[in-house]
């Protein structure tokens, strides 16, 4: 696809060397040494983004964006100053550019910022045409509050490296998905980009998944295999709950990250590794550490950027536009026209504490989707619990017959796949587990065990 871009300053040094950057990397690049200049070029040249500077002579940079603004609404507008002041940025901001950067520009900063612009471009395309958008991914960052918008500038700032990152937060709040971020919006967003929870198999398992194995290594091993380091190429490799790894198997992590090299078990060539980590967990590292069931030079070697998804409980603002993004795409998937939240629905999810965060709405909404019979959900369509706490929890643990967590989590599978009417993968999903652990659950439940081997 052609990549237009039209560059705008009265400086000409600055001016050659963003086209020939720009050039060199794909991009058609034309130049306007004046804002009078561009407002020539756009017309025939149609580009898809300006780039622009703010001060230069009659016209500036802000009355330019105006004017294109009028003209070709189409156009996105990036804007770019010497001056870095507070006044600049929202003026540009609230004139409808698309993003502000400060001079001197780094370029590989200014590459993510044109790529996202690209990719919007693209998004809002799809939309126009009355194509779905099917990224779950952009559920997490539904929201515009405060803690989530500096969410979103740290994956624009790391996006662009490869410095491991420690992705903190409750579960069901969408860690994996920042990760996922943090891979697309980077310049190594065509490599793969792959994931692994630590938490759903036995450590000795966890190491062939990683490392691969040879043939021959164990009894089952009848072929050579590749490994997630090994699959992961120069991508991403992504460790879901690492905080639930053994000291022995975190020694060997350890190694991997320092030397970029490994060894498949039973093999005896070492093999190397370009993958960037990222880690996640929902666990208290720091006690774990001073516990000794984690080790602290992996904890630092982990934590170079850290970063906290809060709770939905604490980003309640943000929870309308999420429920409606959620319901928007549940609807697409169940092929049923749902489409309004009445207000008193909206107050009940709003007030409601989500110890599942996400994940837990996005059920919710589900089950509320599948039972709704028109095209407004009602609360009765729900089934939210009231949360349990003092003396409320102790009155209900009075009248109500106790059991084992295994029944526990036996009769919560059950109902996640009554709620996605049997379809196994899109459960799995929900649980936060394998699909090949939720098939050895539900092997276990079909011969009346717990299910509990699967978590030694």
């Amino acid at each position: 696809m052609s990549r237009r871009i039209l560059l705008v300053d009265d400086d000409a040094s600055a001016l050659m060397a963003l086209e020939f950057h720009f050039r060199r990397e794909g991009w058609e690049a034309r130049t306007a040494s004046s804002a009078e200049q561009a407002l020539g070029a756009v017309h025939e040249f149609r580009p898809d983004i300006v780039l622009t500077d703010v001060h230069m002579g009659e016209m500036t940079g802000l009355e330019l964006l105006a004017r294109l603004h009028a003209a070709m609404p189409g156009t996105d507008v990036i804007v770019m100053t010497g001056q870095d002041d507070m006044g600049t940025t929202i003026q540009a901001m609230r004139g409808g550019a698309y993003d502000f950067l400060a001079k001197p520009i780094d370029l590989e900063q200014l590459d993510l910022l044109a790529a996202r612009c690209m990719r919007d471009r693209a998004a809002r395309s799809r939309a126009a045409a009355g194509v779905p958008e099917a990224d779950e991914a952009l559920a997490y960052a539904v929201g515009r509050s405060p803690r989530m918008i500096e969410i979103y500038k740290l994956i624009g700032m790391v996006a662009g490296t490869r410095a491991p990152v420690l992705i903190r937060g409750e579960t069901g709040t969408g860690k994996e998905l920042v990760a996922g971020a943090i891979h697309e919006y980077g310049p190594w967003a065509a490599e793969p980009f792959v994931a692994i929870n630590c938490t759903a198999m036995a450590e000795s398992l966890l190491e062939s998944e990683l490392f691969g194995h040879v043939k021959g290594a164990f009894t089952g091993a009848d072929r050579d295999r590749k490994g997630k380091f090994e699959l992961a190429g120069s991508g991403t490799l992504f460790l879901d709950e690492i905080g639930d790894t053994s000291p022995a198997f975190q020694a060997k992590l350890l190694r991997v990250i320092q030397q970029k090299e490994f060894h498949p078990v039973g093999g005896e060539k070492a093999r190397t590794t370009q993958a960037r980590v990222i880690a996640a967990t929902h666990r208290n590292l720091e006690e774990l550490v001073r516990q000794g069931k984690f080790r602290e030079d992996l904890y630092f070697r982990l934590r170079v950027v850290e970063m906290t998804i809060p709770p939905l409980r604490e980003r309640r603002d943000d929870i309308p536009a999420l429920a409606r993004h959620l319901l928007a795409r549940i609807t697409r998937e169940l092929k049923k026209d749902v489409r309004s939240i009445p207000p008193r629905v909206m107050q009940m999810l709003a007030g409601h504490d989500w110890p599942g965060n996400v994940r837990e709405m996005e059920n919710a909404l589900l089950r509320a989707a599948v039972l709704a019979r028109g095209n407004a959900l009602s609360a009765e369509d729900f089934d939210l619990a009231p949360p349990l706490t003092g003396g409320d929890a102790a009155a209900a643990a009075a009248h109500e017959p106790l059991g084992t967590l295994a029944e526990a989590q036996r009769l919560h599978v059950e109902r996640v796949l009554s709620h996605t009417h049997g379809n196994k993968s899109r459960a799995a999903r929900i649980l936060g587990i394998s699909r090949p652990r939720l098939d050895r659950l539900l092997a276990a439940y079909a011969t009346g065990a717990t299910g509990d081997e699967d978590d030694s």
